[in-house]
């Protein structure tokens, strides 16, 4: 998703500035050119040479360093820059930038920088406590610079807390967030279902799917990335969720039903990815069923149809999207799913060809809506995700 963006990297003296060579390595190996920037002090850490032969590119420290092109340097940088991400970011970097003081290669990049600037603050705890400190953390969200919270854990004077650096997976994400996609659904609210719904027969027994949730987290993760404001309700899955959605853990189809409509009002798009179950257990029994001779019958009863509430009660502008999973006459059956739910399109795939289904990284769908029927090729579920944030948007227009 970063493949062809410029990515500075500034890096302070803090004891954490050994792992941007791995953030640096991460950036390259998904198709980004990669400018570092060092203070002084960072020097003292880690050497100038593992960032330049990570990333290709000259490793600057020095503000008048003769041996150069001609050109200036911090402001060629952020010319060709998407963004500059700046971890560990010291106490002294940080209050530099917030008044103004530009007197090394670093702080003069900051200034010269008018693209997204990333700031992942790392020091001690009562220095990330000082009020002088938040203040000017509070001034730079002002002026728009993004502010990373530090995560709290064991910190290298000794002590616990809030201050340390997040991991470099974290680091990367927020720059995913910023400058992946174009943000055409800004302002927009999107909920997505993801998982499987577990149906309890008793406390040690349970009825449910095969679905990974994969497909449902790609595209929350899409929606957010172009700039939605999204509301993920998942099932449980062994996969973490993406980072900056609003995650709504659920269990069984009715929880799945509470959670959705209880927030579909507020909702410009929904889009039900998961698989939830059709039939849940008539009766719950309170303790293990005990085995017996002979066959058991267990009655089963109708779960709450959330598609087709939603679409019953969908609001003026509201775009409903569900998914059809079949093994025969997907066409036939995905249609009358369509106008049967009143949704506005229904992503629809076969289990049974080859690279579509539970569990892959790739998918197969057909999009369709009441005047198109748009086959894809087998694409990972990001591509997949992202296709169907598109065709949903030009459908909305």
């Amino acid at each position: 998703m970063l493949k062809g963006k410029t990515i500075v990297l500034g890096v302070t003296g803090r004891i954490a500035a050994y792992k941007m060579a791995n953030v640096a390595s991460m950036l390259v190996k998904r198709g980004c050119e990669v400018h570092v920037v060092m203070t002084k002090n960072a020097t003292n850490f880690i050497n100038p040479i593992a960032f330049e032969s990570l990333t290709n590119t000259k490793c600057l420290v020095e503000t008048f360093d003769r041996n150069f092109q001609f050109h200036v340097a911090h402001v060629s940088l952020t010319d060709k820059a998407d963004a500059m991400l700046i971890a560990p970011a010291s106490a002294n970097i940080i209050g530099k930038i917030a008044n103004g003081i530009a007197d090394d290669m670093l702080s003069t990049t900051v200034m010269a920088c008018n693209k997204p600037v990333i700031i992942s603050p790392a020091m001690n705890t009562k220095m990330y406590n000082n009020p002088i400190l938040q203040d000017n953390l509070d001034k730079l969200r002002r002026f728009g610079y993004e502010i990373v919270e530090p995560a709290n854990g064991h910190l290298a004077c000794g002590t616990s807390g809030a201050g340390k650096m997040p991991s470099e997976e974290v680091l990367v994400a927020h720059l995913e967030r910023v400058i992946a996609k174009e943000k055409d659904l800004k302002g927009k609210k999107v909920l997505v279902t993801a998982g499987p719904t577990i149906e309890a027969i008793d406390p040690v027994r349970y009825i449910s799917n095969h679905s990974s949730g994969k497909m449902g987290y790609a595209i929350a993760k899409m929606a957010m990335l172009r700039g939605a404001d999204v509301t993920l309700v998942t099932g449980k899955t062994a996969i973490e969720p993406p980072m900056f959605v609003d995650v709504v853990p659920i269990v069984s189809a009715q929880d799945m039903y509470d959670a959705v409509i209880s927030r579909s009002d507020e909702q410009d798009i929904i889009i039900k990815s998961a698989a939830v179950a059709d039939y849940t257990p008539a009766n719950v029994s309170d303790q293990k069923v005990k085995k017996k001779d002979g066959d058991a019958t267990l009655t089963m009863e109708r779960t709450e149809d959330i598609l087709s509430y939603l679409g019953a009660h969908k609001k003026p502008g509201q775009f409903l999207c569900g998914f059809s999973m079949e093994t025969e006459h997907m066409l036939e059956n995905s249609r009358a799913k369509l106008a049967k739910k009143n949704a506005d399109m229904i992503v629809a795939n076969n289990l049974k060809v080859a690279g579509a289904g539970f569990g892959t990284d790739t998918n197969v769908v057909t999009l369709i809506t009441a005047d198109d029927c748009r086959e894809l090729e087998i694409m990972s579920k990001a591509d997949v995700a992202s296709a169907i944030v598109s065709e949903i948007l030009k459908k909305m227009c």
